[in-house]
């Protein structure tokens, strides 16, 4: 058989077993998580969120929403340069991502083994 007979099949049965990972495991919500912001922000969701005194305080002046804390948690970007410390038992991380009105925000938050501490927002 030619090379050009036996590249063609190769690429026929590449192309039929990739469609068919496709399909099959895209149904079953499996995410690609295996890069470290997307690890650590995926950790921190997964835990219940306790608020500080200090982070209702700005939660209550209305510029920033707990809506908008969520949506850092699921599509912000974790600071590592200033992430990652021991704090109290657990690590702080700084989560930077938008508010509603689109301004950049900065969310600080300690990450314990069973629960997730809001410390502090920040406008950036």
């Amino acid at each position: 058989m030619k090379f050009k007979h036996r590249f063609a099949y190769y690429i026929f049965g590449l192309a039929m077993g990739s469609f068919l990972v496709i399909f099959v495991f895209n149904k079953r919500g499996q995410d690609f998580c295996y890069l470290p912001n997307c690890r650590v922000l995926k950790n921190i969701r997964s835990k219940g969120l306790v608020i500080s005194n200090e982070a209702q305080k700005k939660l209550d002046e209305k510029w920033v929403t707990i809506d908008d804390i969520k949506k850092c948690t699921e599509y912000g970007d974790v600071d590592f340069s200033r992430s990652n410390k021991k704090y109290k038992g657990g690590k702080i991380y700084i989560i930077e991502g938008k508010n509603t009105n689109n301004e950049p925000i900065e969310v600080e938050m300690v990450n314990y083994d069973n629960r997730v501490l809001l410390k502090d927002i920040k406008k950036q």
